[in-house]
């Protein structure tokens, strides 16, 4: 089975997709882990690698493909930004949430400002609108690529995975 789980940053992508690969046994597959990766190779932060990522599609093609070829085995949890977008998959999942909550958690996360959270995820995803349009002609916003939208400012993380689970028990 491959389920795709996708959102902005601070959505709870990452908490959904751990405890679902462990709760289903399968891998987990983080598209944010790959990029992050890149960047440090590179000794670049994440906003200097997204600044360099606007210049030419080479590493976000870099990241979709190594999406692709782990997909290729037929299972696992999946999860990025354009994960339910390039991959077919049994179940495609988007969490998303207002600015402000998604700041607080980022900012909770990572020991920063809430004011530098915020306006670090507003440029960081204006940054990957315009890149995800032009090189992919994906508008971010439109959601109709997936099969589930759970809004996690309105769940807490074991009530997100229940309403997935229960998904992913009806796709079966």
């Amino acid at each position: 089975m491959i389920i795709t789980i996708s959102g902005a940053p601070g959505t709870g992508t990452s908490t959904l997709a751990r405890s679902l690969a462990a709760e289903l046994g399968l891998r987990w597959v983080n598209s944010g882990d790959l990029f992050r990766k890149i960047a440090s190779e590179r000794n670049l932060s994440v906003k200097d690698m997204n600044r360099l990522a606007e210049k030419g599609p080479e590493i976000d093609y870099l990241i979709d493909d190594a999406q692709k070829t782990l997909a290729k085995d037929g299972s696992g949890i999946f999860e990025g930004r354009l994960s339910g977008h390039l991959l077919s998959a049994d179940l495609k999942v988007l969490l998303k949430t207002d600015l402000r909550t998604r700041a607080e958690r980022i900012s909770k996360r990572e020991s920063k400002l809430l004011e530098d959270a915020m306006q670090e995820t507003r440029i960081r995803e204006e940054s990957e609108a315009r890149r995800y349009k032009m090189y992919y002609n994906i508008d971010i916003n439109d959601f109709s690529d997936y099969d589930l939208v759970v809004d996690t400012g309105r769940f807490n993380e074991a009530g997100t995975l229940a309403v997935v689970l229960a998904a992913v028990r009806a796709c079966q």
